[in-house]
């Protein structure tokens, strides 16, 4: 009852807008009054050669100082008073006196900061894990007539970035696959489905010798494409195969690990693998459960991937470029030009927890919308834009609030104009460093609109609630989110509680 009850008090602060008018007020009325009482008592003749002029002169020249020291204190604290360059806004005060950025603050400790402490055990018990099984999968030398691990993996994801929101509970694995000995794929861009990421076939060569000499492969893992004997490698079969893999790869290392922690696997409808760890004692910090989605990959060049899409339908054979080795470059490059102090990671975690506050109350079509014109790689890829579109010193610290609503408002131009072009693939080669090398295949595609696949109302209905969600943040941070031990991660931590 009592933490009840201190929810429920006001917090009152000083409102200086107000103060300083209302002393600048009160002292001019005293001046006026001490004129009036003084020319007063000239009229009635009274004898004021005792005092002489000099005392009550000295008074008035004091409250006349004081007078002027209040109005210039008062006009200083101006917002039209901040040194010009890029614009800032004048600070927004909630309800109860709070600043925005105050309130932005509080809520970023409580429920957006990611642990240091607990990101860095979470990244090491991961990695540990999946060498073990990428390992014990490891073929030396391309297979006669199936897919096997290449021996290694790439980290990608928000986690791994660090600009992921709450708990490093999900992470990101890519693992590279090796394909059998003597078959050629050819990746081709489908420029008909640019809706979203880059989407690719896998073809073999029309025509091939290789696939009718090695039919059990070909029946496995492609299907015919056309007439002229051409096949195309299918994600949902590498997806089977992979699964089946992992759960053997699993098997053999499962043991050491299972006496410090529980592990599951399970192929969702999605067709995506899902590595669970559940900890049984201290030895995954915190006792945070962890999702580690494994993807298989396969190479394209130049640190490019493509691995299954999400956006097939009708049973086509499309797969997603993914680029982890040039964001990686980009994100290493922006470390280097912003200052110490930046607030880069920090603005971009706000936004997602924008978005995540915004779409709590919509219904089931509506949420699914919001959650898919506003994914996290979109978000990304406004962020990056803007990023290298603006320069390094509008990113300090101080700066948050201004950059947050350049942030809202480059998204809600992007949607109304129905277009938010890939970072990589949407022709503004300008923006990015000369060291980001990309594939050819992917220099030679058109430029790509992330969001061509949905309407316009959709897209009006995001601009709109966007906005909403901003204008009303303090409101749906009351409302969404519950009250949290150890900065929102709901369990106590020495390590935590003492950062």
């Amino acid at each position: 009852m009592g933490s009840k009850r201190l929810r429920r008090m006001t917090v009152y602060t000083l409102n200086l807008r107000l103060f300083w008018p209302l002393v600048t007020c009160f002292l001019t009325v005293l001046l006026v009054l001490h004129q009036f009482v003084f020319k007063a008592a000239e009229d009635q003749g009274n004898d004021c050669s005792d005092q002489g002029p000099g005392a009550v002169s000295l008074l008035k020249y004091i409250l006349a100082f004081i007078l002027c020291y209040f109005f210039i204190r008062y006009c200083s604290t101006q917002p039209g008073s901040s040194k010009r360059g890029f614009y800032k806004f004048p600070e927004v005060h909630t309800k109860s006196g709070v600043s925005r950025r105050d309130l932005l603050d509080d809520h970023y400790e409580r429920h957006v900061r990611l642990s240091p402490h607990v990101l860095g055990h979470s990244k090491a018990h991961v990695a540990k894990l999946v060498s073990e099984l990428v390992r014990v999968g490891r073929t030396d030398v391309p297979p006669e007539s199936s897919l096997g691990f290449r021996g290694d993996f790439v980290q990608v994801g928000s986690s791994y970035e660090e600009h992921k929101v709450g708990s490093p509970d999900c992470f990101d694995i890519l693992v590279p696959l090796r394909t059998p000995r003597g078959l050629k794929l050819e990746a081709g861009i489908c420029a008909d489905k640019c809706g979203g990421p880059p989407l690719c076939t896998l073809n073999t060569p029309r025509k091939a010798e290789w696939t009718r000499r090695h039919k059990a492969f070909t029946e496995t893992f492609m299907h015919v494409h056309n007439a002229q004997s051409a096949y195309r490698m299918s994600p949902d079969s590498v997806q089977r195969w992979f699964y089946t893999a992992t759960q053997r790869c699993l098997a053999a290392v499962r043991y050491p690990f299972e006496q410090r922690c529980s592990l599951s696997l399970s192929l969702s409808e999605e067709q995506q693998v899902l590595l669970r760890m559940t900890p049984r004692s201290d030895y995954v910090c915190c006792h945070i459960s962890m999702g580690i989605r494994l993807i298989p990959a396969f190479p394209l060049g130049d640190g490019a991937f493509l691995v299954a899409s999400q956006y097939a339908q009708g049973g086509e054979d499309l797969w997603t470029v993914y680029f982890p080795k040039q964001e990686q470059r980009l994100l290493s490059s922006l470390k280097c030009r912003l200052p110490s102090s930046s607030c880069h990671l920090k603005c971009l975690q706000l936004l997602k927890e924008v978005r995540n506050l915004g779409g709590e109350t919509l219904d089931q079509q509506s949420g699914a919308d919001w959650g898919s014109v506003l994914s996290s790689y979109a978000l990304k890829t406004a962020w990056l834009r803007l990023l290298y579109s603006t320069p390094p010193e509008a990113w300090e610290g101080c700066n948050l609030v201004d950059r947050l609503d350049d942030l809202i408002r480059s998204l809600k131009e992007s949607l109304q104009s129905r277009a938010l072009s890939h970072l990589l693939l949407g022709g503004d080669n300008g923006l990015l460093p000369e060291s980001i090398a990309l594939p050819k295949l992917v220099k030679e595609t058109v430029p790509c609109n992330m969001w061509a696949e949905f309407s316009e109302v959709t897209l009006d209905m995001v601009s709109a609630r966007l906005v909403y969600s901003w204008n009303h943040l303090p409101r749906l941070i009351r409302l969404g989110r519950p009250q949290r031990t150890s900065l929102g991660r709901g369990v106590h931590c020495k390590y935590i509680d003492a950062e």
